[in-house]
């Protein structure tokens, strides 16, 4: 997954050479890395936070939907605010304010903190992540800033394959208090690095909050963002809460963490397959793709909970296909967004960006208001989503055929 906000332009100079500045982008990707950690370990802890806040699970489940809809509210923000400080400061600041926010949220004895750690964490995340794709494309000679790119979305893609279920691990042995705490001690060292290894580099050129969201008035822009949001809110309606859904299938506590790394490793592999996908066939099959094999995947395994229990082998399957249909969205929505606004590129990503995290948000806040009418439901919901996604990508086609301004 990307959340990168970038610059078209040259980027600052900078004296590392090619590969010195490779070699920088891994401490980036190390950030991203606590960064994606930290959005999504919380959906392996939500039982037992909820035990001990004494609330129920699905009231724990707010703190992920926070976090999420804050990350969305405050990237733009903050990167409006914070535009002109030196990145180097700026992305050891946010990676701090990120490990406040995880010990915050550690030592929470009720809800309401919890939920303020959580936004604190979030405003960290979104100053870090846009920044920290920037910086690592400025650290490098143009022909080689995709590649650099590439690296630092692999510590959010990384993160989703094992920062989750090794942060669930930590969670399942030493409590769930102690795995915010290891994602908080490695956005400590990471800034230290960051510090102490980062060369100097200037802030950018003040952008204004109106002209950066100037891109939503392009119909080709409006076409797509929702899309993102209904895809996302789909995935994300049954993943928040993964122990008591899994749980339905007959998965146990300890097995619900190697499905979140199944899904972890689906992800990865379908983000890769559709950035090469729609390279080759466009952005449109790829995303017919992804959003049935999405419903299919859920709507099964909502069968198989009606059951109560259900061999290994087929769940794991189905949970992989549904990581890689979640997220083998991104690079064909981006594509698609580049497309229809070129010369605001870094915007657009941004956008969606913040698109991806409302409909974290949004399926999370249904999947908690359904998690009392039965996981069957819940997954049913999921896969109708996947379903209206499709309805909307369609929708789309033939708003753009009719404008000549939208491309896919």
């Amino acid at each position: 997954m990307s959340h990168l906000h970038t610059r078209t332009g040259p980027g600052p100079a900078t004296t590392a050479g090619p590969g010195r500045g490779l070699r920088f982008t891994l401490i980036l990707a190390a950030g991203t890395f606590a960064v994606g950690t930290d959005a999504f370990v919380v959906a392996g802890l939500l039982p037992d936070m909820a035990a001990a806040l004494r609330v129920s699970t699905a009231a724990a489940g707010q703190s992920v939907t926070v976090f999420a809809i804050s990350y969305a509210v405050l990237a733009p923000v903050l990167s409006t605010l914070t535009a002109r400080l030196p990145r180097r400061t700026l992305l050891v600041t946010a990676l701090l304010v990120l490990a406040a926010g995880n010990l915050v949220s550690a030592a929470a004895d009720t809800l309401p903190v919890l939920i303020v750690g959580r936004i604190v964490a979030a405003a960290g995340a979104a100053g870090y992540t846009p920044n920290a794709g920037a910086a690592g494309a400025s650290l490098v000679p143009p022909a080689l800033r995709g590649r650099a790119l590439a690296v630092v979305i692999g510590g959010l893609t990384v993160a989703t394959a094992l920062g989750v279920p090794l942060g669930g691990l930590t969670g399942r042995w030493l409590g769930w208090r102690a795995a915010l705490v290891a994602v908080a001690l490695l956005a400590l060292a990471v800034a230290a690095a960051v510090r102490l290894a980062m060369p100097a580099l200037p802030g950018a050129a003040a952008v204004p909050l109106r002209a950066r969201l100037t891109a939503l008035r392009q119909p080709g822009v409006l076409a797509v963002l929702p899309l993102t949001v209904i895809g996302m809110a789909a995935a994300y309606t049954v993943y928040a809460f993964a122990v008591p859904t899994l749980g339905a299938l007959g998965v146990d506590a300890y097995q619900v963490n190697l499905m979140l790394l199944v899904y972890g490793a689906g992800a990865v592999v379908g983000n890769v397959a559709s950035g090469y996908a729609t390279d080759r066939w466009g952005a449109v099959p790829v995303l017919v793709a992804g959003y049935a094999a999405m419903a299919v995947a859920l709507g099964v395994l909502g069968a198989l909970s009606t059951v109560g229990s259900a061999p290994v082998l087929p769940v794991a399957l189905l949970v992989g296909a549904w990581g890689a249909a979640s997220w083998c969205q991104t690079p064909a929505q981006q594509h698609r967004l580049i497309a229809a606004a070129p010369q605001q590129a870094p915007l657009v990503v941004s956008l969606n960006s913040s698109a991806i995290y409302l409909g974290i948000g949004l399926g999370t806040t249904v999947g908690g208001a359904t998690l009392t009418s039965g996981v069957p439901t819940m997954y049913a919901l999921g896969a109708a989503g996947a379903v209206l996604a499709l309805l909307v990508l369609h929708l789309g086609q033939r708003i753009a055929r009719r404008t000549p301004a939208v491309t896919s």
